[in-house]
């Protein structure tokens, strides 16, 4: 019981964290909406990599299909932000979407160099 009422905990961090980025820009102004920002970018980085690292999330990010939307969507997105956005958001936002669009393609190229699975005969 305890345990899921800390990941519900973990949950709801990781919401609040994302709704402090996007909405500090409407509450605050100057230093103090860097501050929120920065600081739920922080709580959200952190939470959403303990739920990523846990079950049924790690699996999940894990299969084919999911690996291909995330190479390609971010491989796309990349390059419009590349072409739309000027200066240093444009260069930031492309450097890490690629990040991302990287990482999945090479998640799928080490999936396909690792031997299948043997399935046991009934």
């Amino acid at each position: 019981m305890i345990s899921r009422l800390i990941w519900a905990g973990v949950w709801a961090l990781f919401v609040v964290g994302i709704a402090n980025c996007i909405g500090s820009s409407f509450v605050f102004d100057g230093l103090f909406q860097t501050i929120a920002t920065y600081g739920g970018l922080v709580v959200s980085l952190i939470t959403g990599t303990l739920i990523a690292r846990n079950e049924p999330v790690k699996s999940f990010l894990g299969t084919k299909p999911v690996m291909w939307f995330l190479f390609l969507f971010n491989l796309a997105a990349a390059i419009i932000v590349l072409i739309t956005v000027d200066g240093v958001p444009g260069i930031s936002a492309t450097a890490g979407l690629g990040l991302v669009s990287l990482g999945a393609g090479s998640g799928l190229l080490l999936s396909a160099r690792r031997p299948a699975k043997p399935t046991v005969a009934e």
